[in-house]
């Protein structure tokens, strides 16, 4: 398993879809290109929600790691 070491963790906690979208797109934002960010997040529908935005924002998925309920993501921005 590859390690990665993020510039930036965002804790979403139980935050829905829209929530962590919005707060991911505003934080990736002030984010420079090719920098990974790790993202938590409590909402099982993350698992399907994410993937498909990093594809439409022309961002890499870099690793999906679950842990029980609690996702991590690591995120390279594009």
């Amino acid at each position: 398993m590859e390690q990665y070491t993020p510039d930036l963790t965002y804790d979403a906690g139980p935050a829905g879809c829209g929530e962590l979208i919005m707060n991911l797109f505003l934080t990736m934002k002030k984010m420079d290109k090719g920098q990974i960010i790790e993202v938590i997040s409590y909402d099982p529908g993350a698992r399907e929600d994410l993937p498909a935005w990093c594809r439409m924002q022309n961002h890499t998925l870099l690793d999906r790691r679950d842990k029980g309920k609690i996702s991590h993501f690591f995120i390279k921005k594009g």
